[in-house]
């Protein structure tokens, strides 16, 4: 997977359309997760889209998420929140400013509120785990 600042250097030289194809082909790279962990206590409340998010015990002291979405351009949204996250110690996750990783992406003008109205809910539940892991 790529860099957040590179997604992020990339996406501010796009016109609206192509961050949609940036966002979709972000999407298309998440690791994928198996159908059988799709269920009811995976999926994220509040999103329009179905959206599932399991934490993968660490082994390594690191955290480790598979995430799908039913929906492209959600799923290019979980690849972003994932960049900020992915593989970090607990610790770490707890003290990253994750909404502040994602505000130069300006996601609440560049898409529609239904599209974005689940991400605060993702994000609790990220730093939840790691709050667990802690």
């Amino acid at each position: 997977m790529t860099s957040l600042s590179d997604v992020r250097e990339e996406y501010e030289f796009l016109e609206p359309d192509d961050r949609y194809r940036l966002l979709i082909d972000l999407g298309r790279e998440l690791e994928e997760m198996p159908a059988a962990l799709k269920t009811d206590t995976t999926l994220v409340k509040g999103c329009s889209a179905a959206v599932w998010v399991y934490p993968v015990a660490p082994e390594s002291g690191r955290l480790h998420f598979l995430a799908d979405s039913n929906a492209a351009i959600t799923k290019g949204i979980i690849a972003l929140v994932l960049l900020t996250v992915q593989d970090r110690p607990a610790g770490e996750i707890l003290s990253t400013d994750i909404e502040g990783e994602l505000a130069p992406f300006d996601l609440k003008n560049q898409l529609s509120s239904n599209r974005t109205q689940g991400i605060p809910n993702m994000i609790a539940l990220i730093r939840e785990t790691a709050a667990r892991y802690g």
